[in-house]
């Protein structure tokens, strides 16, 4: 372990007295734990979940929602709607009271045989032969109703989920290793179908590319893997061999524009320099935290090999979703954790240290995270796609929120299939929340008694603690500790947060 950095495996370098303890200025530990948990409780969500008399999605009372686009029907150009809605992004439209939304389509040449599934029909395709692609649609913000849609990208192979740029494209990722694809490519909503939308981002790898998110503040993309090529022993995490990474991509070219990516530049993979330390995230505990090294990859056409390679890279089980917000960026991975319900994460930049916010033991709480995103209020929110193993789930796919404050909420649930949430997005007036159903792949956007936006408090949601009632597993140091001074668990871990240990 380098420096004075603590985790909560109980390496402990710094000690602190009772008296010690006793003399931080009179300050308790609910004033320790003020910045992160909020001086005024307040209530998580909007209520429980009402039935829709149509089937389709339950909401809380007082929201409604419209179906925008269905897969089958008609373009504005007389195409077909593509199937497989996945991940999207909401942009201010090219004329004032419009929202423009970018959306993808997760097709590969294996659905094209399946009989169901309407393909991107695009005019400028990066490859022909493959369905893949993206839409946008055109939408006006007091009715909520399409204006008009049209291909942005097409001929590309499984579009899973991607990011949207602080210079407003869209980066959609090809979650595939087929041959030619597996790329990141970059797509202008206001400039669709250009050879920008058709032209591979080679510097960025190619790999399982699952979501991929931007610091606005040095221009550093993050990116998930999707690979699921890793082995998972159900009865004990400790035999795992996850085979999926988290990678960055520093830019050569930071003048934040559309094409400056193209430019290249330096990819590389996340890893833990710590002694002695455990590179599976199946086995962090929720709440510890991990200094980072980032390891290079040489070669980016063979980035997922080379990042195998590196002996102390974190290997995680599924990554998918990926946000940034407030300084800290947001990942998660579907099926990780001792009970594969799925783990929440985030990186924090300035200090360079990766933390396990959210570890899943019940599913009625949190069940295989995919796509994520921070509300315009600051609440954390994830669209479940179950992938747990049978026995552990319900088959029931909903939008989960956690509060700054800790309390988990539902907002959605999927009444109509079984088929996963995708693509959260709120309208720029933070107004509306536009989220796809994949299967059969619709867009709806839904409407309500949102909160106001908040920049405080997503600044807040960036540095808070993890959810209270999942308190973290901590060393017998720690919690021995902790029943010395008639503190929580979660409370001696937000000692060893803010880097005062405890000892005897």
């Amino acid at each position: 372990m380098k420096g004075s950095f603590v985790s909560i495996s109980g390496n402990w370098d710094r000690r602190l007295s009772r008296r010690t303890f006793i003399s931080l200025g009179g300050m308790s530990v609910a004033a320790l734990m003020l910045g992160a948990r909020g001086a005024i409780a307040e209530e998580a969500g909007y209520g429980g979940l009402r039935p829709d008399p149509n089937g389709l999605i339950d909401l809380p009372k007082g929201f409604q929602y419209r179906v925008i686009s269905r897969e089958g029907t008609k373009l504005s150009n007389g195409a077909p709607v593509p199937s497989d809605h996945d991940g999207m992004a909401a942009f201010r439209g090219p004329r004032r009271g419009t929202t423009l939304l970018v959306r993808n389509h997760e097709l590969s040449l294996s659905d094209e045989g399946s009989g169901d599934n309407e393909s991107v029909e695009g005019r400028n395709p990066y490859d022909e032969n493959q369905p893949g692609g993206t839409t946008g649609i055109l939408v006006d913000n007091e009715s909520r109703r399409e204006i008009r849609d049209f291909v942005t990208s097409s001929g590309q192979s499984t579009n899973c989920a991607g990011g949207a740029t602080p210079w407003g494209t869209w980066l959609t990722c090809e979650e595939t290793k087929e041959p030619n694809h597996g790329y990141v490519f970059e797509v202008n909503p206001n400039n669709p179908q250009s050879d920008l939308s058709k032209t591979p981002i080679t510097a960025m790898g190619r790999f399982s590319h699952e979501a991929v998110d931007i610091d606005p503040k040095t221009g550093i993309a993050y990116l998930t893997e999707d690979d699921p090529s890793g082995v998972t022993n159900t009865q004990d995490p400790a035999l795992d061999t996850g085979a999926s990474f988290l990678y960055r991509y520093i830019p050569d070219n930071r003048r934040q524009r559309p094409g400056a990516l193209q430019d290249g530049g330096k990819l590389q993979v996340m890893a833990i320099d710590e002694v002695p330390a455990t590179y599976d995230a199946d086995l962090f505990r929720q709440g510890q935290r991990f200094k980072v090294v980032w390891e290079p990859i040489l070669d980016p056409n063979a980035a997922h090999e080379q990042a195998l390679a590196v002996p102390n890279a974190v290997r995680f089980n599924r990554l998918e979703g990926a946000f940034f917000k407030g300084g800290a960026f947001w990942f998660d991975d579907t099926n990780g954790g001792e009970d594969r319900l799925g783990q929440i994460f985030r990186y924090f930049p300035e200090t360079n240290t990766l933390e396990l916010f959210y570890e899943g033991n019940d599913p009625d709480k949190i069940e295989s995270p995919d796509n994520i995103t921070i509300t315009p209020w600051g609440d954390l929110w994830f669209a479940e796609d179950e992938a747990v193993p049978p026995g552990r789930g319900d088959s029931v796919n909903r939008i989960v929120g956690v509060t700054p404050q800790g309390q988990v909420y539902k907002f959605a649930r999927n009444a109509k299939s079984d088929s996963e949430f995708a693509g959260p997005t709120f309208s720029p007036d933070g107004k509306t929340f536009f989220v796809n159903i994949q299967n059969p792949g619709l867009t709806l956007a839904i409407w309500g008694p949102f909160r106001y936006q908040n920049t405080a408090r997503q600044q807040q949601m960036s540095y808070a603690a993890p959810p209270e009632e999942f308190a973290p597993r901590i060393s017998g140091e720690l919690a021995e500790a902790a029943g010395r001074y008639g503190m929580s668990n979660l409370e001696a871990a937000a000692y060893d947060r803010l880097g005062v240990p405890l000892t005897a």
